[in-house]
């Protein structure tokens, strides 16, 4: 089974090929192809690659789905007997990438 972590946006992901992934906001078109270059540890044809941070010479292959919002997270701060309260909401920005091949040196 091969798999890559990656991380983007502040968070790591396991990956594997065909996935569907919802990340962080990332610049691009839909339709679009995008290369990830911060990986984190590769397992592939059996091996296993573990990187000091990074694996050097390894990269996803992703495709831009679409760009979207995430769910609406509601923010509400209120304190007792002082008439204060106060309702904030927020949506990320997301984007959702569709895994397409795992490179490591030179393999695919």
């Amino acid at each position: 089974m091969e798999y890559a972590v990656i991380a983007t946006g502040g968070k790591q992901y396991r990956v594997i090929p065909g996935a569907l992934l919802d990340v962080e906001l990332l610049d691009g078109e839909d339709g679009a192809k995008i290369r990830l270059e911060e990986v984190l540890a590769v397992r592939k044809n059996d091996k296993f690659h573990a990187g000091t941070p990074q694996v050097s010479g390894a990269w996803v292959q992703a495709e831009i789905v679409k760009q979207t919002k995430g769910p609406k997270v509601i923010n509400f701060k209120f304190k007792r007997r002082k008439g204060y309260h106060r309702k904030v909401g927020h949506r990320q920005m997301l984007t959702r990438l569709k895994i397409l091949e795992i490179h490591v040196n030179g393999t695919h």
